[in-house]
């Protein structure tokens, strides 16, 4: 038996799922507590959040708080496992492109608005530039961060530890898709349905105890630019929302971040998506913009009906 709670946040579905019932509410309180610290250290749509108000001191080091240098520490990771593809630098280039306030507000205004007049678009600083000591960065002047590729899955991780950590309960946190477990899972293991748009035929697998999964597509957190539509998969390289054949990717890992930097990778390498992740060997079901299904290194068969 199992307890439920469904939630908007972030411009997104939550969902928590505890296998003690009478865990729940102390579960959820944990859960929004944890959601708060990460939106407070690393959200780049509220003007008081500590990503937004970085202070150098005298020798060029900024003094960043426990979340917010654990935060990047994952973004870090995340770029140095893909050469780059997952880069935490990409703010400014988000912005020139015309991500720059809550997804929920920019659709609202895309539509009805008059278009934006062409400007430059500023290329990533690059992730290599960045130095991360305990919690305290060195960073190029210029850089503008964003976190959004690799937050969200690490706060769903955080999330589900805490949880598992305080009370004696297994929990599985959803946060817009990116999965993340831990505890003892129910009987049978969590019941999970991988599906992308409502158009697409859904597929129901069984997670693993203590497993993470993600999806990244190119479907969703789309807005209008000057007649063009774009999405916020942005290719380092180009600067400009990744292209290819693959309009969704979903990874399974041993966590939800790990999960969640590799289906975004895929997206961002296009074409080359099916042989990096062949290479990375994690297990993955990719949708095309046709509607065809690959699916690579032992991904789940359908939960038998």
């Amino acid at each position: 038996m199992t307890a439920i709670r469904d939630w908007q946040q972030w411009s997104t579905s939550c969902r928590l799922v505890v296998t003690a019932p009478d865990a729940l509410r102390e579960a959820a309180a944990i859960v929004d507590d944890v959601l708060d610290g990460v939106d407070r250290a690393c959200s780049r749509f509220r003007p008081d959040s500590e990503l937004l108000t970085l202070v150098r001191d005298d020798d060029g080091w900024i003094q960043l708080s426990p979340v917010l240098a654990d935060l990047l520490a994952v973004a870090l990771e995340a770029a140095g496992t893909t050469d780059g593809a997952v880069d935490p630098t990409i703010g400014a280039t988000l912005v020139d492109l015309g991500y720059d306030r809550d997804i929920a507000a920019l659709d609202a205004g895309s539509f009805t608005g008059a278009p934006t007049a062409v400007r430059v678009v500023r290329r990533p600083t690059g992730w290599r530039g960045l130095r991360l000591d305990g919690t305290r960065l060195r960073m190029p002047e210029g850089t503008q961060l964003d976190l959004g590729a690799t937050a969200k899955a690490a706060a769903a991780d955080r999330c589900a530890a805490a949880v598992a950590d305080a009370l004696d309960t297994g929990v599985l946190v959803s946060l817009g898709g990116d999965i993340a477990t831990a505890g003892a899972g129910p009987d049978g293991g969590w019941q999970v349905t991988v599906q992308d748009l409502p158009s697409d035929l859904p597929q129901q697998i069984t997670l693993a105890d203590g497993a993470g999964m993600a999806t990244s597509s190119t479907a969703r957190r789309t807005w209008l630019r000057n007649g063009q539509q774009m999405h916020h998969l942005v290719d380092p390289v180009t600067a400009r929302p990744a292209t290819g054949r693959w309009r969704s990717v979903t990874v399974l890992a041993t966590t939800c971040a790990r999960a969640n930097t590799a289906s975004t990778a895929a997206l961002v390498k296009g074409d080359g998506a099916m042989g990096w992740l062949q290479h990375a060997g994690f297990p993955a079901r990719l949708v095309s913009y046709d509607g065809a299904v690959a699916t690579l290194n032992g991904w789940p068969q359908d939960v038998a009906a």
